[in-house]
């Protein structure tokens, strides 16, 4: 897999909570803060607008996508003066347990144009391995939809909307398909416009170089590899020390630290997903005692492996 389609499989858990959402002016809805979740705002019709806590509101419009990577608490409305009223919404809500709810918020007024209709949602993400590339990215992300550009997450966007407006057969298995899809198109978009607004440090400038991103697929691809800087530096096609620097500088961590804390990170899901012994685990990940694998283990979750896999 490649860096990033392996960071979302690592830390991903669950379906994704979701609600399809007809709104009817006047009205604001208050999106409670989730911790553990990443959420997003699609509006798929309509204007309206999102009003954070602590920056000016921002207009939307159909086809903008928001996403809110530690699941930051905001309010969407038809007007930034319009009040919020009732609780907040939480994405824990039993409601949107399903693939995707439906749901229809005021008395229809006027003609079809009048309404605004969104996709709200989160995905669940596990705590425990979290990836310092979520750290990385704002607290909020703002995709407009401008035409021509980013035609993979426009298609997507197009599609959903599409199963949404008219379910048919198999569209309960195409919706949650399409939004797992939607957080990679996303997260992809993202990364691709940082060059251009001249990122030079980060995830995001590690993922669009060739020589770290090379290493970075190396580890991630074969964490048992018996790996040193001078060998992911190889891989990188630089010589050692230039490598160990730039690796550093964009990725925020020497190459053998990161790469001891892929291996941990892969060892936990390992333990939660599979019944495989703890010596297989051990070996899985580059481990030929049991004894080491398990001190280094607890050392990065503060318990042993067998213990963390019971509790899991």
């Amino acid at each position: 897999m490649d860096v990033l389609s392996d960071v979302i499989a690592v830390m991903r858990t669950g379906q994704p909570r979701s609600a399809r959402v007809e709104w009817h002016a006047p009205w604001a809805q208050r999106f409670a803060s989730v911790p553990g979740c990443a959420g997003f705002q699609v509006i798929l019709r309509g204007p309206c607008w999102l009003v954070p806590s602590d920056i000016d509101p921002v207009p939307l419009g159909a086809g903008d996508v928001v996403f809110l990577p530690r699941g930051r608490g905001h309010t969407l409305a038809d007007s930034p003066t319009t009040p919020a009223a009732g609780p907040a919404c939480d994405p824990n809500d039993p409601q949107l347990l399903r693939p995707y709810a439906t749901a229809t918020v005021g008395e229809p007024v006027g003609t079809y144009g009048d309404s605004t209709v969104t996709l709200c949602g989160a995905y669940e993400l596990d705590p425990a391995r979290a990836h310092p590339l979520l750290n990385d990215l704002p607290e909020l992300i703002h995709l407009p939809a401008h035409l021509g550009r980013h035609p993979e997450l426009r298609a997507t966007l197009d599609l959903l909307a599409t199963e949404l407006e008219r379910p048919r057969l198999g569209t309960d298995a195409i919706v949650p398909a399409l939004i797992d899809m939607l957080l990679l198109y996303i997260l992809r978009t993202w990364f691709d416009e940082q060059p251009a607004l001249g990122t030079t440090t980060g995830w995001a400038a590690a993922l669009n170089d060739p020589a770290i991103t090379a290493a970075l697929r190396a580890m991630h691809h074969d964490p048992a590899q018996p790996w040193t800087v001078a060998t992911l530096a190889a891989e990188a096609g630089l010589s050692r020390a230039p490598f160990a620097r730039r690796f550093t500088t964009l990725v925020g961590q020497p190459p053998l630290s990161y790469l001891t804390w892929w291996r941990m990170t892969t060892a936990s899901r390992l333990l939660q997903e599979s019944n495989a012994p703890l010596s297989a685990v051990a070996r899985r990940i580059g481990y030929t005692s049991e004894f080491a694998f398990a001190n280094a283990f607890k050392r990065q979750y503060g318990t042993a492996p067998g213990r963390y896999r019971r509790a899991a």
